[in-house]
């Protein structure tokens, strides 16, 4: 008998859980596919294109809703179970609050793991292919950053003209081996730069050991100098904001390249919080359904599920929002970046800890 019970109880947490995914998707397609049609517009592509993108964007948009997903999911289960006077059966049966919470925390928390390890690095691929194809149909961008195998590129426009740099790879705030080609507005070569180091903290680019060739009769003539500067619109801070795209990376490519992403010049600092954010991901399922549960088995009586349905949605709203100030915290070192990423899981520890023991005594 409890293994017809647990099945049921799993079957039916999952078919929900599923469920919303399917609607959140949905939605998601509908709201994303007009952004896809408004960028491709003026461009020569199929009409399947954007809805090609659009489809294979929002899984990784469903991973970071996960633990709303999981929190509407609990919440919708243990609100049929207790409506339905399911519950009241269960407890017959010998199934208590305690044991009904932790069977579907469990669940919550194993598929986390489950979707950081298996879903994860799928959705992070079509994510790459997702902003790869984009960058393929960007060929009217202004200023444009990129980074592969040739090390870093970056194409700024001038009030007289264009330039390209392009570097070796970065080491923390300076770039190594640095080549600077300034164009005019028809497109010849006006100046070339050669640097062996540039530190780019500010966006007045300090440079060493410099060449400079500027043409003289046709001719490259260059001189030597220590040190020379140049005004860029980019700095370092704004270089690195660009590649913190958290969804392009899964947890294996995380723990398997950690030192081979830090040697290609990612930010130790972002590499860690991307780590630390994916770890606490399925302990924060766990919770959510510690929450779910702490909101809803409290009673056996059937109560307004529009008002109990608005107030859980509140709640989770303002934990996204600490969420996101914990990490503003500890992203301009208020707090350790660490800590930041995982205060709201302790702290909704706490909180459902005590709602967990009290609902086991009703």
């Amino acid at each position: 008998m409890n293994k017809i019970i647990l099945n049921y109880l799993l079957k039916n947490f999952l078919k929900t859980f599923f469920y919303l995914v399917l609607i959140f998707y949905s939605f998601g397609v509908i709201l994303n596919l007009f952004e896809e049609v408004e960028f491709f517009k003026n461009l020569d592509v199929s009409i399947f294109t954007p809805l090609i993108l659009t489809g294979i964007f929002i899984p990784s948009l469903i991973i970071q809703l996960l633990p709303f997903i999981i929190f509407i999911s609990s919440m919708w289960f243990m609100l049929k179970i207790r409506n339905n006077k399911d519950l009241l059966t269960l407890k017959v049966f010998g199934f208590s609050n305690l044991k009904i919470f932790f069977i579907l925390a469990f669940t919550s928390f194993i598929l986390g793991w489950l979707i950081m390890f298996l879903i994860s690095p799928i959705t992070s691929s079509l994510v790459k292919y997702y902003e790869k194809t984009k960058s393929n149909y960007s060929i009217d961008i202004d200023h444009l950053v990129t980074f592969n195998k040739n090390g870093l590129w970056i194409k700024e426009n001038l009030q007289n003209g264009r330039r390209i740099i392009s570097a070796e790879k970065p080491d923390g705030e300076n770039l190594i081996n640095v080549a600077i080609f300034h164009f005019n507005d028809d497109y010849s070569l006006s100046e070339k730069i050669i640097a062996e180091r540039v530190n780019i903290k500010n966006n007045e680019w300090a440079l060493e050991n410099v060449k400079i060739f500027k043409p003289v009769d046709d001719i490259f003539i260059f001189k030597n100098y220590d040190s020379y500067k140049i005004y860029s619109i980019y700095n370092y801070e704004k270089i690195t904001t660009l590649f913190k795209n958290f969804d392009t990376m899964s947890l294996y490519d995380l723990l398997a390249n950690y030192k081979i992403l830090i040697k290609n010049g990612y930010s130790k600092t972002f590499l860690d919080q991307n780590l630390h954010m994916m770890l606490s991901m399925p302990f924060f399922l766990f919770l959510m359904t510690a929450l779910a549960a702490v909101l809803t088995m409290n009673t056996l009586k059937k109560s307004n599920n529009l008002k109990l349905t608005i107030a859980g949605l509140i709640i989770a709203v303002l934990i996204f929002y600490f969420k996101d100030l914990s990490l503003a915290l500890g992203q301009t070192d208020r707090i350790p970046l660490i800590l930041s990423v995982w205060a709201p899981v302790i702290a909704l520890c706490f909180f459902t800890f005590v709602g967990v023991l009290q609902i086991n005594e009703k």
